[in-house]
């Protein structure tokens, strides 16, 4: 923690934006090609603030519920704390105590806590004191040897992760740090969780997808499986990797998305399936790895019926979710990282490892503004408390702050 806490500067003040939208380009004598070409390197950037201290890859980004905090966890094995409204930002906090990069993380919904995670399987959590200014150490945990996602549920001081092994854990922090759940039932890397339901806070229900190809739903203040989907239960002989998942705004379908890109539609509180189809088809000399589903994103306009996929390929599809039927199809010139739709909105973000984030109208397929910035992928991004600025993680390990 640095000995200068910064103040946050009321909300409702003007702050100064020197916004550069230009694009200027130049050529560099000294990176030539092999053919002794001049390479041309951009320099476009129309960011209105960054956050460079991360000495490597920023890998996640996760933004406080009531204030303009950010929190970027990176491959230097370090978290940061930094303000998104100020320009310059402001380190707030820096975290260590990890032992290898820091790949997931959240606050919870009151902004009291922040769960982060490095690919040791260490897990922290910082709770924060003087207005989210001052944020210690609450506790550790070093239940796995490689966890692979976080998530905080939306409603409750409660989070989830997975671990390379298969295994899930699901841990209260107050009034102490107690593990509530553990499951163990896939039998290879579990790659993701969502918690469904969420509005009920009388249970606490989980779906957990895996490598192995079944998708689990967990009660998991009872300690049991409500169901399990695999290839012998309900898939027919499909063995898929699972990797995505999204739910729709009502929490009772979820979509998952495969590195073979299969999809699969389920019901979330019983696990029937409610579609299932191969979004592409992998061609003669194309590698497996780009038809894999990224990202998924259901829009949550109460008057639009649609969810976005987002492959390695570049591809992103818009599916009417009525019928499951392609309406729309976007490209990005590189693998799209995540898709997030604007709240109640039409108007869906992508980011791209071509180093860009695309602000599409998913009703039309317009391309109506690209963030630039970057000169190596985009990792994660997310919106902050105002919900007007986007900030990303940046594979050279910075992270730029953009104007919606």
């Amino acid at each position: 923690m640095d000995s200068e806490e910064p103040e946050y500067v009321n909300l409702q003040e003007v702050e100064e934006v020197v916004e550069d939208t230009g694009t200027e380009h130049f050529h560099s004598e000294d990176e030539m090609d092999e053919d002794d070409e001049p390479l041309e390197v951009d320099l476009s950037n129309n960011s209105q603030g960054y956050f460079d201290n991360h000495q490597d890859s920023v890998f996640v980004v996760a933004t406080h519920p009531s204030v303009p905090l950010i929190m970027t966890g990176g491959g230097d094995n370090v978290a940061y704390l930094w303000t998104s409204h100020t320009n310059p930002t402001k380190q707030v906090a820096k975290l260590d105590g990890y032992t290898e990069s820091v790949i997931a993380g959240g606050f919870t919904a009151d902004g009291s806590y922040l769960v982060t995670g490095d690919m040791t399987g260490k897990v922290l959590v910082h709770k924060a004191s003087k207005k989210f200014q001052v944020w210690n150490l609450y506790g550790t945990l070093e239940d796995v040897e490689e966890i692979t996602w976080i998530k905080v549920h939306p409603k409750q001081n409660v989070f989830a992760f997975g671990a390379s092994d298969g295994s899930v854990w699901v841990y209260q922090i107050e009034p102490t740090l107690e593990v509530i759940f553990t499951g163990f039932s896939h039998s290879m890397e579990c790659t993701n969780g969502l918690f469904i339901n969420v509005d009920n806070l009388d249970e606490l229900n989980l779906v957990t997808i895996s490598e192995d190809g079944s998708i689990i739903g967990w009660n998991c203040f009872t300690q049991t499986q409500i169901y399990k989907i695999d290839a012998n239960s309900g898939l027919k002989g499909v063995v898929t990797p699972w990797v995505s998942m999204e739910a729709d705004p009502n929490g009772k379908a979820v979509v998952v998305g495969s590195r073979d890109s299969q999809v699969v539609v389920i019901n979330s509180e019983t696990g029937a399936i409610q579609n299932s189809f191969k979004v592409l088809e992998l061609q003669e000399g194309q590698d497996v790895f780009e038809i894999s589903i990224e990202s998924i994103s259901w829009c949550r306009d109460p008057n639009l019926s649609i969810a976005a996929l987002g492959l390695v390929s570049g591809d992103v599809f818009i599916f009417d979710t009525k019928t499951w039927k392609v309406r729309r199809t976007l490209k990005c010139s590189d693998a799209v990282t995540k898709l997030q739709f604007l709240e109640n909105s039409p108007l869906l973000l992508g980011a791209s490892m071509d180093g860009k984030v695309y602000k599409w109208d998913s009703r039309t397929g317009e391309q109506l503004y690209t963030y630039v910035g970057h000169h190596m992928g985009v990792l994660d991004f997310a919106l902050d408390n105002s919900k007007m600025r986007l900030i990303t993680a940046g594979d050279e390990g910075v992270s730029l702050v953009f104007a919606l």
